[in-house]
């Protein structure tokens, strides 16, 4: 269950009619290389991906990709609803303006369209790391000048999806003024997930996300529903709880249509088309997914979730409602999809990792009652992507599913390697942050010559080794998921990270050739994991919280070995603050201390224990420190955030309506990228 091991530390089109094609969108640009970074707003940075593998598919591979992108991009709007009940709406209003819109004052345009390219990176306007809400530069009286200049300029003609047609200036002027806290209130919806509230409320009530509508934390005990993930729980008007299932309805009408059916169904067409161009097994595997899609019965997910990981594809890909991390509660899945092409001579490296999880398993330093006896070699695959929506993003550079415990306790894992990801934001980023926060010239060498290194190996000790090991009690065998609740992910991301860290000395990384210099690199890994705590905290503008698990993981490994073993040392020098590793072989004693750990809770489901680590190390930080941190990151002029701009993929229709060509090309214009994904369902744009 992986998401990103985040930037420096490591841890997702036809222009033609037709069902699943999209309509024309309003920009254009020619395919080019260049630099990595193709645009820069406030704290985040546009990079674009490629994918040179494409090339070497057969015309058939690249139909089924064509395909499973557009199923990609049907889905792409439900996040923005997931994360706002103002975000579809937010959304449309942003894309008309840029669309259409000549605003009166050139100016209020070009802070129009600043602020929706952090919006659509972001998926709404709360920061995808730390959850908390950003403003827009424009005040409202400006953003109404530019939506009536848009709509005298043809725009909100036609509805967008489920979202009808705007047909005047008083209806316009309205939308505006329902919309105007949820643009301008910082106060208003402030975190989309808040698992450390503050004003009295709890993490439901506190977060803006709508996966439990109008409901609090003592509303959801003792609840069991049938569609943990993909569901919203409401209560009907006898106040009972409800669940809302995400489906798009059977043909036959027996399954009626549920919540986000406009965009299930469109990708339930998409996928069937890649059905038809796919081999016999992940043929198979598109048909459960279809199915879901449409019944939206668990048991369905089930099915497809085996298949697919029994299936390695080389245009593999992911598409439904996975990840728990949004939900302060740790139960619903948010949206999400990528495809990917095999990388296959990095893949033949990493393939050699995964046929030793047995022995890594066996040296794990937690008790043999929690060690995994029946093995099924994970899949692994470095990949290129061709396509990341929804709440998956260019900073996932590792991806470890299925995250159900029945499934990958009997069929494995399949590991991806965003190695197209990875590589972009290396060259994009530089190395003037080491060179700022490292706290010896040595440190900093190290990090020059082996820094890659270190990132790529641990990368793949954490997915491959980390997510895949241990076993669970008896009467886990559901999952641990409902005892540890919203410490849960942090829980799994700071073990994973730990059996990273764990096995960076041992010698079956040099047997196995992965490794030049171990000496160094597991040096260079541990230098970045203690080093982690600090820099993270420029993602983290206000409060003293940290709040996304991925961070928390981070600062729970750090913090803890700093207190407990004293192999980590913070320092101030010259008015600057250092955190550096002093002792490596006692920092490895306390992560095998941590681990163990870990494994133990997971296993057993203890709440009170994770709790208490995680409140004691992985939440609260100095602010006083924070400040410091942002502004020596400010200096050296580098992105916060980064956001991908996708390959685009384009078919030619024969006159039958057959797929006759795909192409790719690589678009560098975000605007343009955002307005040909919307136009799917708004045919104005």
């Amino acid at each position: 269950m992986e998401k990103p091991l985040r930037q420096l530390w490591p841890r997702r089109v036809a222009i033609i009619l037709g069902a699943c094609v999209l309509a024309g969108a309003a920009r254009s640009d020619e395919p080019a290389k260049g630099a990595v970074l193709v645009d820069r707003v406030a704290d985040t940075g546009f990079i674009q991906l490629r994918a040179e593998s494409f090339k070497d598919l057969s015309p058939r591979q690249q139909e089924l990709a064509y395909w499973l992108t557009q199923a990609s991009i049907a889905i792409d709007p439900i996040i923005y609803d997931q994360l706002s009940a103002f975000g579809l709406r937010e959304k449309r209003l942003l894309e008309e303006i840029v669309a259409h819109g000549k605003a009166v004052d050139p100016g209020i345009e070009t802070l129009v369209e600043a602020y929706a390219k952090r919006f659509w990176a972001n998926r709404g306007n709360h920061n995808l790391y730390t959850s908390q809400k950003f403003l827009p530069d424009f005040n409202p009286a400006e953003l109404l000048q530019a939506a009536l200049a848009a709509l005298a300029n043809g725009a909100f003609a036609t509805k967008c999806a489920d979202l009808p047609p705007i047909a005047s200036r008083e209806a316009l002027t309205a939308e505006l003024g329902e919309l105007q806290r949820a643009f301008f209130d910082a106060e208003f919806e402030p975190m989309i997930t808040a698992k450390s509230p503050r004003d009295g409320k709890d993490i439901i009530q506190a977060s803006s996300n709508t996966f439990y509508a109008g409901l609090s934390l003592a509303d959801l005990k003792d609840f069991h529903g049938q569609n943990p993930l993909n569901s919203r729980l409401v209560k009907d008007a006898e106040g009972r709880l409800r669940e809302e299932v995400y489906r798009a309805g059977t043909a036959d009408g027996k399954v009626a249509p549920g919540l986000y059916s406009t965009y299930l169904g469109r990708a339930a067409e998409c996928l069937e088309k890649a059905q038809a161009a796919a081999d016999p097994a992940e043929a198979a595997v598109i048909g459960h997914l279809v199915r879901y899609y449409r019944t939206g019965d668990f048991q369905d997910f089930l099915s497809f979730d085996a298949a697919w990981v029994q299936d390695n594809a080389t245009v593999d890909f992911m598409n439904g409602f996975i990840e728990i991390y949004r939900d302060a509660n740790g139960m619903k899945g948010s949206s999400q999809s990528f495809v990917t092409i095999t990388d296959q001579p990095v893949t033949r490296t990493m393939t050699q990792l995964a046929a030793n999880a047995r022995y890594f398993e066996a040296k794990a330093p937690w008790t043999d009652a929690y060690k995994k006896n029946d093995f099924r070699p994970p899949v692994v695959k470095a990949v290129e992507t061709l396509i990341e929506t929804g709440d998956f993003e260019v900073n996932t550079i590792g991806d470890n599913l299925p995250n159900e415990n029945e499934i990958h306790e009997k069929y494995g894992t399949k590991n991806f390697l965003f190695t197209a990801s990875s590589r972009a934001m290396k060259d994009a980023a530089g190395e003037k942050s080491s060179q700022e926060f490292n706290a010896t010239p040595e440190i900093i060498a190290r990090q020059k010559q082996y820094g890659n290194a270190a990132d790529d190996l641990m990368t793949a000790l954490h997915e491959v080794i980390g997510h895949g090991s241990g076993k669970l009690s008896e009467r886990l065998k559901g999952g641990s998921e409902p005892y540890l609740k919203e410490y849960f992910s942090t829980l799994e991301e700071a073990r994973a990270d730990l059996m990273a860290l764990w096995n960076a000395w041992d010698p079956k990384l040099k047997e196995l050739g992965l490794v030049t210099n171990q000496e160094e690199e597991a040096k260079a890994m541990y230098d970045r994991a203690a080093l982690a705590v600090l820099v993270q905290l420029r993602t983290i503008p206000r409060g003293n919280t940290i709040e996304e698990d991925h961070e928390r993981d981070r600062a729970l490994i750090a913090n803890y070995i700093m207190e407990r073993t004293g192999a980590i040392k913070q320092f101030t020098r010259a008015g600057k603050t250092y955190i550096q590793v002093v002792d490596y072989p006692k920092m490895r004693v306390g992560v095998g201390e941590l681990l163990a750990e870990l494994m133990r809770i997971k296993a057993e489901g203890d709440y009170a224990a994770i709790k208490a680590l995680v409140d004691t190390y992985a939440v609260h930080f100095d602010p006083v420190l924070r400040d410091e941190v942002v502004a020596r990151y400010r200096k050296l002029d580098l992105p916060t955030f980064w956001a991908g701009i996708n390959p685009e993929l384009a078919a030619e229709f024969a006159p039958n309506g057959a797929v006759a060509r795909v192409t790719i090309r690589y678009p560098r214009d975000a605007i343009h990228q955002y307005l040909r994904y919307a136009s799917m369902f708004d045919a104005g744009l």
